[in-house]
């Protein structure tokens, strides 16, 4: 492990010129017994959820006490877990099976001030996507879009952007929901993020390349193969550069950019770093051999 935080020391130092991101540290973490990989980081940076291979089960680590807490042991939980602004929300996924071994999913809230947990949709099997937006969570079930308060502000819908069971990238707007075909209605849409400012898409396209678009699918800015990628804010993503050799991955790296195009490598060649994180100040990501790390960053 020191031999690992000291070569990204190093590589932090030496790249300290590049233009996206002012990265000040690179520190591990240790994830809570019985789990893997970050799963998602708060906004403020202040916790991370940690979840297993399976995605089975969140649990909240402090970063600044190491104080863990177990929030879930369902099955999917760890699934694009979504945290709320202010930090006291946790959404997530339940995934059960019937008699019939037919899987349902249903969706959770979880409350870390007060414990309680409330459920948002009933298992479903037609459940298409989830966000949460200010103080309230929205889902959409087949083509019924619902928004739940999670604080005491009355709900209030807003813009969703999630890609279907057929991989068709779709956003909910105003009431309305509508397919974006920015690269065809061929292309296998996945990692769908709308923007902070609610304007843009960001998207994979499986077996070609992460792009931006407007949400009326124009303006479309191809930004490579970067994996996995997040807003930083709305004109910087971060993701990850990744090869395999078929079986397992053989490299892979957190990389910065911007939609015009500018690029940062985050990390250095000591680790395989995947699947970041992003919140104000820092980045979390972890490897396959269950490491964590935080990347401490400013702008």
């Amino acid at each position: 492990m020191k031999k690992v935080t000291l070569a990204l020391a190093l590589f932090v130092s030496f790249g300290a010129a590049a233009q996206v991101l002012n990265v000040t540290g690179i520190e591990p973490i240790t994830l809570p017994e019985g789990t893997t990989k970050v799963a998602a980081i708060s906004p403020a940076g202040d916790y991370v959820l940690a979840t297993d291979d399976g995605n089975r089960g969140l649990t909240k680590l402090e970063l600044a006490t190491n104080a863990t807490q177990v929030v879930t042991t369902a099955e999917n939980a760890g699934y694009n877990v979504t945290v709320s602004p202010d930090g006291n929300s946790i959404v997530y996924r339940e995934a059960t099976w019937n008699k019939n071994h037919l899987r349902k999913v249903a969706v959770k809230s979880h409350n870390l001030a007060t414990g309680a947990i409330e459920q948002l949709v009933k298992p479903t099997r037609e459940l298409q996507g989830v966000a949460v937006a200010g103080s309230t969570a929205m889902t959409m079930t087949g083509k019924k879009m619902n928004a739940k308060a999670l604080g005491k502000d009355k709900a209030v819908k807003g813009t969703m952007l999630y890609t279907t069971q057929n991989y068709r990238l779709t956003v909910s707007e105003n009431g309305k929901t509508r397919e974006l075909l920015p690269l065809g209605a061929d292309a296998r849409y996945i990692w769908p993020q709308l923007s902070p400012d609610g304007t843009k898409a960001l998207f994979f396209v499986s077996g070609d390349a992460a792009y931006v678009c407007d949400l009326n699918g124009t303006n479309v800015k191809r930004l490579g193969a970067l994996r996995a990628a997040k807003w930083l804010d709305d004109n910087t993503v971060v993701g990850m550069v990744n090869t395999d050799d078929g079986y397992v991955y053989t490299s892979s790296s957190i990389v910065a950019m911007t939609l015009d195009g500018q690029t940062q490598t985050l990390t250095g060649e000591d680790v395989i770093a995947m699947y970041p994180q992003v919140a104000t100040g820092k980045i979390a990501f972890s490897t396959p051999s269950g490491e964590a790390y935080i990347i401490n960053y400013t702008k």
